[in-house]
């Protein structure tokens, strides 16, 4: 009977290990560190926020929304999440997926007729399985500079014939962002509904978040919100808001505040089951591809034991935790998301600047969790052993 009392005991103390991994003094620690790194690194506005046990325990802005201005980022502040939309895109499609108006083996010819690849056959045999875990078969961000140069997507999509894959679908990881967002007519053509509109009727709306937009004109229309800035010989200069990248909704059309971006990584913990089920969260982060360049980041190479790809989502193993991420740069701004749903603790991040930073805090942060995990699973482990 003492025997079954102490291992009853001991899961006890495991389960608590897991709900304490972020403790008061690890917050308090990770506030100093990204103050010191706004502040080392002269970056213009920041914001983090923290969530642990399904609520949001942390959310704080440091800095300025634009250099020149005394008007202070805070939890509301918008900012453009970059690739992170990659998140938003994957979701909705798992819910269309889920209802049966959509199926991961869809060709994505169906949706997009025009685009053809130097290889016979190769683009017809591409089906949404490809697109959204990056697994298409082509060389990385194919036709990102045209597409940064100002190229309309009427234009670019054309010079796809010319482009010979690297490998077979379903084969090789090529990170991309203009094929990516092909799932945008494919979600319009199957739904009849504007891609813009069906993100905010079942994400954005459901999980209440307030400041979040896609779009140019959505990031404009809001006062409280932060500017761009590029890094040249006398430090940050802040710059104009570029629409280059909005052009490819899927793939970085979406922005929001610390406030809205910590209920999103909140909801994919289970928190909001009604809106995105454990079917959806399930289907996007599961590994799809191994993704054996991110081993080679440098901020992450110390840490990073493994990583793959699911839909939007990055799948990493961190200290022997798998931590679901995903980072997003365009033009002044950065942002990074991560979570263990295991243990019911998010992070995310937001700059106004194009600063590495973001990468070292994000890794370093996830570092620590995990040796916070496993110290307090070997003292649970111990206190089980004495008894």
């Amino acid at each position: 009977m003492g025997k079954i009392v102490n291992h009853i005991s001991a899961l006890a103390l495991l389960v608590g290990a897991a709900t304490s991994a972020v403790s008061a003094d690890a917050i308090t620690d990770f506030d100093s560190k990204f103050r010191a790194a706004v502040k080392k690194h002269k970056v213009p506005g920041a914001a983090y926020a923290i969530i642990k046990d399904g609520k949001i325990v942390k959310t704080k802005g440091y800095g300025r929304r634009s250099l020149g201005t005394q008007n202070p980022v805070d939890s509301n502040t918008v900012f453009r999440l970059a690739s992170v939309s990659k998140t938003f895109a994957a979701d909705l499609t798992a819910l269309l997926v889920a209802e049966g108006k959509l199926s991961w083996d869809d060709k994505v010819s169906m949706y997009v007729p025009n685009f053809k690849l130097k290889t016979p056959g190769h683009a017809e045999k591409l089906t949404i399985d490809h697109l959204l875990s990056h697994s298409t078969g082509l060389t990385p961000n194919a036709y990102d500079n045209m597409l940064e140069d100002g190229w309309s997507l009427q234009k670019i999509i054309p010079r796809f014939k010319r482009l010979k894959p690297i490998c077979k679908p379903g084969n090789c990881y090529g990170y991309q962002n203009i094929v990516f967002s092909f799932i945008e007519p494919v979600i319009e053509k199957r739904t009849g509904k504007p891609y813009e509109a069906l993100v905010e009727e079942r994400i954005l709306k459901p999980l209440n978040m307030e400041t979040a937009s896609l779009g140019l004109q959505g990031f404009l229309k809001t006062s409280n919100r932060a500017e761009p800035h590029v890094l040249t010989r006398k430090g940050w200069y802040r710059s104009r808001v570029k629409e280059n990248y909005y052009n490819v909704a899927p793939a970085a059309g979406v922005n929001a505040s610390i406030t809205d971006l910590a209920k999103w990584v909140r909801a994919h913990m289970g928190s909001n089951t009604d809106v995105l089920s454990e079917e959806v969260l399930n289907m996007v982060t599961a590994k799809r591809i191994r993704t054996k360049r991110e081993m080679n980041k440098r901020v992450w190479r110390p840490v990073l034991e493994d990583a793959h790809y699911g839909y939007g989502w990055r799948i990493y193993q961190i200290g022997g935790e798998e931590i679901v991420l995903h980072a997003g740069g365009v033009a002044g701004f950065r942002s990074l998301v991560g979570f263990s749903k295991k243990h019911g603790v998010g992070h995310v991040m937001l700059m106004n600047a194009e600063t590495r930073s973001i990468d070292q805090l994000g890794a370093e942060f996830w570092a620590e969790f995990a040796k916070d995990v496993h110290r307090m699973a070997q003292v649970a482990a111990n206190t089980a052993t004495a008894r």
